[in-house]
């Protein structure tokens, strides 16, 4: 089930308040594996319980806060934009975002929250002078659940404010399927999308092409060195990704000038820290420039079969023996690869899911971050960590047989459908079938099978 706010104390379940902020005097586990901060104190230093507040009464009388934080041009340091940060009533036991968090997951109230927040921020950033470009934190569930609502609340906002919505890697990593619906969704209401906190999911870097996003956040808190391997893999990645689609890199977390010069090797723009200033009520000064996002580009959601995107005579025809030797080729490379990819499948129906293709899925989902099975009649979990889609009636992907593999080093898919067997062929299936690398084909296949899959967001 994707909702990140459903695990308090994980840290993609508090990305969407905005910067979690830590005693500097702090030098202890991070609070999401020691359980906590070793007490939750106020503003003033007092110690609290999280049993003095009331959420129902915030969310009903308005209590809430909306920090600001800003974003700057990492070479001249201007500022550009700014972060909407969610806190609650100085003083009180609700006052950070965790703790937010924990009494909305307690009491049901995640969605409730998500648009208050989104409705506090918007009034915020509307009283506030010197911000026209704001990033705000909107939950894919919300989205999904009452996207009229959210909708409505985007377009109460003050005039001439452009607004950025934010979306985590980790509910990208966990639910593909919803994210990139409530990002069709926002986007086709004119709003940019910008992926939160990449690099801590090998699925979400993988599905980075599919989802495309207009700003792609890093944080260099949570990235080695220049030269330690996986930062080298994230930040390659998204370079050839923003050098591709025009995308802006924003480094979060920058608190130091050595930082800065880290997050500008890094290949980011902009930047977003306290070296520029903690959040606050009031925005500072924007610069009088403009800052370019590239224009969002609603995509349509299609039923489209992967196959459709061959060309004619695209493919060549061959018995199933030898469709599924390729395909156990694909799946050996997705195995071996250096940074594990994110495999798709659709088996057709569920009686080609034979015993052998499950051990297959399983030990595949061992050793990538995302494998998923489509097919009529496919369970949600056809094997261990294996996510499962059926395929409603009369959808053309019923007949037929995808391996999409995806990531930073790889691109490949097979693409087939059935035919009827040439005279003689005897009694195994036949096939017309392509392989491809071509990465934009391979990107709007996988997208083409994710959006089938079944999204259970509460």
């Amino acid at each position: 089930m994707f909702r990140p706010l459903a695990e308090p104390g994980v840290p993609g379940a508090l990305a969407g308040y905005g910067e979690v902020l830590l005693p500097q005097a702090y030098d202890g586990p991070p609070p999401w594996q020691s359980g906590g901060l070793p007490s939750q104190r106020t503003s003033s230093g007092e110690t609290v319980g999280a049993d003095d507040a009331d959420l129902a009464a915030l969310l009903r009388g308005g209590g809430l806060r909306s920090l600001l934080q800003p974003l700057v041009d990492l070479r001249s340091q201007n500022v550009v934009a700014h972060e909407a940060l969610l806190r609650g009533p100085a003083g009180s036991a609700l006052e950070s975002p965790r703790a937010l968090i924990d009494a909305a997951h307690e009491s049901g109230d995640e969605a409730e929250l998500d648009r208050v927040a989104l409705r506090t921020h918007l009034r915020g950033a509307g009283r506030a002078a010197g911000t026209d470009l704001l990033f705000v934190n909107v939950d894919p569930a919300t989205v999904h659940e009452d996207p009229d609502a959210v909708l409505e609340l985007l377009r109460a906002r003050p005039g001439g404010l452009r607004v950025v919505v934010e979306l985590t890697e980790h509910a990208l990593a966990q639910d593909p399927a919803a994210v990139l619906a409530a990002a069709d969704r926002l986007r086709g209401a004119g709003h940019p999308i910008a992926l939160d906190d990449v690099g801590a999911e090998p699925a979400a870097l993988a599905l980075l092409p599919v989802l495309r996003p207009e700003v792609v956040k890093l944080d260099v808190r949570t990235l080695g060195s220049i030269d330690d391997l996986s930062t080298v893999v994230v930040t390659h990645a998204v370079r050839a990704y923003a050098e591709q689609s025009g995308a802006l890199v924003v480094a979060e977390g920058v608190e130091s000038e050595e930082d800065r010069a880290r997050a500008l090797v890094l290949g980011a723009t902009l930047g977003q820290g306290w070296l520029w200033g903690r959040p606050q009520a009031l925005a500072t000064p924007s610069w009088s420039g403009s800052t370019v996002i590239a224009a969002p580009a609603p995509r349509q959601r299609v039923r489209q079969s992967p196959f459709a995107l061959l060309g004619p005579g695209a493919w060549i025809g061959g018995p199933e023996s030898v469709v599924r030797a390729v395909v156990r080729g694909i799946e050996l490379v997705a195995q071996e690869s250096g940074t594990p990819p994110v495999l798709l499948s659709c088996v057709q129906d569920v009686r080609y899911l034979s015993a052998a293709a499950v051990r297959r899925f399983e030990a595949l989902a061992e050793r990538l971050p995302l494998v998923a099975v489509l097919g009529t009649g496919v369970p949600a979990e056809p094997a261990p960590d294996v996510r499962g889609a059926a395929l409603p009636p009369g959808d053309p992907l019923a007949e037929e047989w995808a391996v999409v593999v995806l990531g930073v080093q790889d691109a490949v898919a097979l693409l087939a459908r059935e035919r009827p067997a040439p005279p003689g062929a005897g009694e195994e299936r036949w096939f017309d079938f392509a392989v491809t690398q071509d990465r934009t084909l391979v990107v709007e296949a996988a997208r083409r099978l994710l959006d089938r899959l079944d999204t259970d967001l509460r």
